[in-house]
């Protein structure tokens, strides 16, 4: 406690300094010695003066309905409190109906057992199954709650990068379409008038004239479901491999020109989409960090196959 907050009830340190929401403060309330004050539980109406010592503590939890299993785990990152992973892809980040095993989850929690911690599963953010990348795993609920206020205000670095079909025009430039659901199909998304706001940047990074592709890179400023996938393929340049949002039969393409790309889309056997680097301030030491994975094997060979043709400069 500082002079500055002289006076404070622990209730407005708790929210105003600290940022604990008032969810995670009633968690707290109920947790055995969760809120102390000078080493004695009090009511956070209590007014603070310059000395006090708070202490916050967050009762352990685990995963009790994932099963642990034993997989390879790319680390970028760990401490207590956090754990950064590169998400091969082919791998589902939480088991879900049909898939309880398998799933990076089922790594994870076994790492940590193996490790003597006790934690709970709580990705900050996902990836599409077939996406590759830098993915954040929170290790106790405050950190969780600072990461994902640091997502919904924008200032979370998220880059991605993709292999597209054709060139986007132009070559650097914002896509702005509202997503939603396809009403047809439930399992895909649209860009539609009644949808939810989303916004994507974009910037061409290589072009190959003779595959008539290009590699991008990408910045979310939303988080919708497929964003990329679906404004990529609204631009007209759908992702490479990508199954669920590819060329339509009528594309305005030649014969030739849908012929090859669908020899690219069978060449990679999923979408071309990676997450390139994450970036935001940690909420215990205040550091702004910063994570990189390179492309994984599948992907560096496509772009050696891509590479080997004719290439347009560099934007």
């Amino acid at each position: 406690m500082s002079e500055r907050e002289n006076g404070w009830t622990l209730k407005t340190l708790l929210h105003n300094r600290l940022g604990v929401s008032r969810k995670l403060t009633s968690r707290l309330k109920m947790t055995e010695r969760g809120i102390m004050l000078n080493g004695k539980r009090v009511y956070i109406s209590v007014h603070l003066k310059p000395g006090d010592i708070v202490e916050l503590r967050m009762e352990r939890e685990v995963s009790d309905d994932i099963l642990p299993e034993k997989m390879p785990l790319d680390i970028l990152y760990e401490d207590r409190d956090l754990l950064i992973v590169n998400k091969a892809a082919g791998v589902i980040v939480h088991p879900t109906h049909g898939h309880y095993t398998g799933t990076l989850a089922n790594g994870v929690v076994h790492h940590w057992r193996e490790r003597g911690e006790q934690v709970r599963f709580r990705p900050v953010h996902r990836l599409d199954r077939e996406t590759s990348g830098v993915l954040a795993i929170a290790k106790n609920p405050y950190v969780h709650q600072h990461i994902s206020e640091q997502m919904i205000a924008g200032t979370v670095d998220k880059t991605y990068r993709a292999f597209v079909h054709g060139y986007p025009q132009p070559e650097n430039g914002r896509v702005e379409g509202p997503i939603d659901r396809d009403p047809d199909n439930p399992h895909i998304r649209i860009v539609t008038s009644s949808g939810y706001s989303a916004a994507t940047r974009y910037r061409t990074l290589e072009r190959y004239l003779q595959a008539r592709a290009s590699l991008i890179e990408l910045e979310l400023e939303s988080g919708r479901t497929h964003q990329i996938r679906v404004h990529m393929t609204h631009i007209g340049c759908p992702l490479l491999g990508d199954e669920m949002y590819k060329y339509a039969p009528d594309a305005p393409l030649t014969p030739d020109e849908f012929a090859s790309s669908q020899t690219l889309d069978e060449k990679i056997g999923r979408q071309a989409l990676h997450a390139f680097r994450l970036a935001f301030v940690h909420p215990l030491s205040g550091e702004r960090l910063t994570f990189e994975a390179p492309f994984p094997p599948d992907l560096e060979e496509l772009e050696r196959t891509l590479s080997a043709g004719a290439r347009g400069s560099e934007a």
